[in-house]
């Protein structure tokens, strides 16, 4: 300090051209320099000196959700883009458009999503041996994991093969409820085990028994909802007979597929309003399934069907990801969660083609037949078609990302999705309009037992170790 005041005083007898306040300023300024130089300057110039390959492996890391409160997040954001993918099939399907046609778009774009993980999140990040990236785990001695993730694909294909047309025998809300549903019971059970028991068993079977309690009134919504379509439908048929109520002014639409008549639009003038019989009758010549004669037991037959289906691809990629039956050897990593998505949607789409290029040309439930050469040509929809598929791929891979953080059995609670395409199929499809009151009870009872269940599932929510 001495120094330094010797130094201000010559400054003062103007041997150097600065004035006081200024060259104490100076010194400031360089005793703080020097002070980052002693202590945190040399890691700075270390920083800089490398190379960006190494500024990349250092800062970054392969991204998987740790806390309970990032899997919720995916939770929730599956749970929307889960609920709509399924309204925007329902649409392409009453407008016209065949199931075959619109399935094998939506397997194209399903899987491309699932590309798209694998290389971006799964690729993130220094490959090391206890977390390999993507690409590293494409050449490991891990084929065991790898078939329970492409049995997985195997069980989500049928399923969401097998939705396509209950979706339009018992409509787009109680297939979603009851698929669901089942899907919880089963599904949520076999993962809690798998998962060693990391969620709270005396909340997370309070929801499945909400869930329970769901399907037996979904199961009655579709029961009452189609005695109501009957009623109606008898009644316009007596009602043209004699030639009242205005019947024969009613004008019918146009059927043709591909055109801008879109039965979802009741406001549109000479259309058939929501709910009506004439609204029926007309949605019945535009669909591409038809569903007048076919009973309750077909539709909600197709419906358990697929339930058990959804029921089993979240244990089967629960096992890919954390091998419980421990079949890898040792040293062999577990698959990541962006691989096993990768494996899993791959077979996906593997059966998904099979199934549905052999539907062209051998349909089921009197669907016309078609080519591939129609499929190529069919651009009505197609749009829509490919963009259901990336929804949905996102949205199962946020589940997959959500449950390896939480715990498979509370991400279940993604089976939300019917309180999504339920309001899809109320505002887009007229589902339940001019219902009767006994319909519109068991639908208000059905939503609250579901939301009842969903929120018992996120308080379940564990934290894999």
């Amino acid at each position: 300090m001495a120094y330094v005041a010797q130094t201000l005083q010559k400054c003062c007898d103007g041997r150097v051209g600065f004035s006081k306040s200024a060259l104490l300023l100076e010194y400031t300024h360089r005793s703080t320099f020097l002070k980052c130089q002693n202590n945190d300057y040399w890691r700075l110039t270390n920083l800089v000196n490398l190379s960006p390959e190494s500024v990349l492996s250092s800062g970054l890391k392969m991204y998987m959700v740790e806390s309970k409160g990032g899997a919720i997040a995916c939770m929730l954001f599956s749970l929307l883009l889960l609920g709509t993918w399924p309204a925007l099939l329902t649409l392409l399907e009453r407008r016209g458009r065949l199931p075959q046609h619109t399935y094998l778009d939506y397997t194209i774009t399903n899987f491309l999503a699932a590309a798209i993980i694998a290389l971006t999140f799964g690729q993130f990040g220094p490959s090391t041996p206890e977390r390999p990236d993507f690409l590293t785990q494409l050449f490991q001695d891990n084929w065991h994991s790898v078939l329970f993730a492409m049995a997985g694909g195997m069980f989500l294909s049928l399923g969401n093969l097998s939705t396509q047309y209950a979706f339009a025998l018992v409509g787009l809300s109680v297939t979603e409820v009851v698929s669901a549903s089942i899907t919880v019971v089963i599904g949520t059970t076999l993962n809690y085990y798998l998962d060693d028991k990391i969620n709270k068993a005396e909340i997370l079977f309070s929801g499945v028994a909400c869930f329970l309690i769901a399907v037996c009134l979904g199961s009655a919504v579709h029961s009452s909802n189609n005695a109501d379509n009957k009623t109606k439908l008898d009644s316009y048929s007596n009602d043209c007979k004699v030639g009242t109520n205005g019947i024969s002014s009613f004008k019918p639409t146009n059927s043709n597929p591909g055109t801008k008549n879109d039965l979802e639009d009741g406001d549109a003038p000479r259309k058939a309003k929501f709910g009506t019989a004439a609204f029926l009758i007309e949605l019945e010549k535009t669909r591409s399934i038809k569903v007048f004669g076919k009973g309750t037991f077909v539709g909600l037959a197709i419906t358990f069907f697929a339930g058990i289906c959804f029921s089993m691809f979240s244990p089967a990629f629960n096992l890919a990801t954390n091998d419980q039956w421990h079949t890898l050897k040792d040293g062999v990593p577990h698959l990541t969660v962006y691989t096993a998505f990768f494996y899993f949607s791959s077979f996906c789409f593997v059966i998904a083609m099979i199934l549905n290029l052999t539907f062209l040309y051998y349909p089921i439930l009197n669907a016309p037949k078609s080519s591939f050469k129609a499929y190529i040509n069919d651009w009505n929809g197609r749009g829509w078609a490919l963009l259901a598929g990336l929804i949905c791929g996102f949205g199962n891979g946020l589940q997959f990302m959500g449950g390896q953080a939480a715990g498979y059995a509370a991400a279940d609670a993604v089976q939300a999705l019917p309180l999504v395409s339920t309001f899809w199929g109320v505002v887009l499809f007229g589902e339940y309009r001019r219902s009767s009151r006994k319909t519109y009870t068991l639908l208000a009872g059905m939503l609250f037992m579901f939301t009842a269940a969903v929120a018992i599932l996120m308080a379940s929510s564990g934290h894999r170790k």
